[in-house]
């Protein structure tokens, strides 16, 4: 087993390894050539004639990849902020999402959209759109958090014959996992279960999964064993199986969303898991209003590892005076809220 790699060279090593499978794969976006973060690193010098920079032309660049992908072609699209996919919505919406079922020919294109917060820049570039675009019938919407699943998933994005909105959030391109040398699959469908425990069931969704497990590595400290599923499908939650069973066992949900999700989600499972459920089930996600761009009001806009334990142990009948309370909440609440980990230096 080789060293762990990131979760951007895991992107890259999907991308390279899909290129070099199928001569019909290209790449294009603004400022691909350049690397974005290191996801596209190298792909233009070894890919020259497959490899496009591309205008300040969302949605007609959008246009040229939905045409290069019905004409055989499988393009990956790189938004470096998700927000300005909202310029390309009628092609996605009206054109890529459609296509198939109006016409019975294939729309095989991934749109990689990348997310995230930090450095001040407020309410036009954090935002998400997971919700917006899974509410789309015919765009497949996945949000992996983990490198394992970002290069597994990249890959089945690239096979699949449907448009694919592909979520990654710039916080987690520097984790490090175990990731296989060799090229695979990791299915679009379904959640996945990342922590096992029986305390109690917290859902989370990209790059709050990371929160979660941070929490459930704490609260297991104390004897406190916590679920953590990662809704990493987010276009097919509500016949997700793996949610359904993880909390018929801990008879308690808590949903961590950044979007808009997490109401989906806690609908569906309390409506399925109605009579199962021993508390009420918590919903964690931003306030609604549009994202701060002050550093000091981003403080309590965003759930985090600890707002997570403080709702474990709220449910399980911790009250604020006890050791046990005092003790995590000083573990979980002195990192920077603005920025994952010392090696962020910008959205860059």
């Amino acid at each position: 087993m080789r060293e762990p790699i990131t979760y951007a060279q895991a992107i890259q090593e999907a991308t390279d390894q899909c290129m070099a499978e199928n001569p019909n794969v290209i790449l294009i976006g603004e400022g691909v050539p350049d690397g974005i973060f290191g996801t596209t690193t190298g792909l233009k010098e070894k890919y020259p004639s497959r490899v496009f920079d591309s205008p300040l032309s969302e949605n007609a660049v959008t246009g040229v990849c939905i045409g290069a992908a019905l004409n055989g072609l499988r393009p990956i699209h790189v938004h470096q902020r998700i927000d300005f996919s909202l310029l390309a919505a009628d092609q996605l919406i009206n054109n890529a999402a459609k296509w198939h079922y109006t016409f019975g020919k294939p729309v095989p294109m991934v749109v990689r959209a990348i997310v995230g917060r930090g450095w001040g820049q407020g309410p036009q570039h954090s935002q998400t759109f997971q919700y917006l675009f899974s509410k789309v019938p015919g765009l497949k919407v996945v949000s992996p958090a983990t490198p394992y699943d970002a290069k597994g998933m990249m890959v089945a994005a690239i096979r699949d014959q449907n448009p694919v909105i592909f979520i990654e959030h710039r916080w987690c391109h520097y984790l490090k996992d175990n990731v296989p040398d060799e090229i695979y699959e990791t299915p679009l469908t379904g959640a996945k279960v990342i922590h096992e425990g029986n305390c109690a069931t917290v859902a989370a969704f990209g790059y709050m999964v990371i929160e979660a497990l941070e929490a459930a590595k704490v609260l297991s400290a104390f004897g406190i064993d916590i679920e953590v599923v990662d809704m990493r499908c987010s276009s097919e939650v509500d016949t997700d199986e793996t949610l359904f069973e993880s909390v018929c066992k801990t008879r308690k949900l808590i949903v961590v969303d950044c979007d808009g999700m997490g109401n989906e989600v806690l609908g569906y499972t309390a409506r399925k898991n109605y009579f199962t459920l021993n508390s009420r089930p918590v919903l964690l996600a931003q306030k609604p209003y549009p994202q701060p761009t002050s550093h000091y009001l981003t403080e309590d806009y965003y759930p985090t590892s600890w707002t997570i334990a403080e709702s474990v142990l709220t449910s399980l009948g911790y009250t604020e005076s006890s050791s046990v309370y005092y003790t995590i909440k000083n573990n979980l609440s002195h990192k920077e809220h603005d920025k994952p980990n010392t090696n962020f230096t910008g959205p860059f």
